[in-house]
């Protein structure tokens, strides 16, 4: 009779390190995550050219991958969240 016991019970598995895409593929790939960003952030990132006279109470909603590249900015959450379904995407906000 054969035994049901794990015979590499205690053998240590090295994984090889996982890096930020990979990570997302697995996690959430179809998954973008909604966050508001500021006029001063859109700038910084040069997103917005610094001379740019957008007053900065403007609130803007940015779409980042699960690795946290981002990947649109628009001037509407709801249009965010719309973009994103469109493209099959799931968004999920973040704050």
């Amino acid at each position: 009779m054969q035994s049901n016991k794990n015979e590499n019970r205690g053998t240590k598995v090295e994984l090889p390190p996982l890096d930020a895409e990979a990570i997302a593929r697995l996690i959430a790939p179809n998954t973008v995550y909604v966050r508001e960003v500021g006029v001063d952030e859109l700038k910084g990132d040069g997103v917005l050219p610094e001379d740019a006279s957008v007053p900065s109470s403007q609130k803007f909603f940015a779409l980042h991958l699960a690795d946290g590249r981002r990947v649109a900015v628009m001037d509407d959450r709801e249009l965010a969240f719309a973009a994103a379904r469109q493209h099959d995407l799931e968004p999920v906000s973040v704050h």
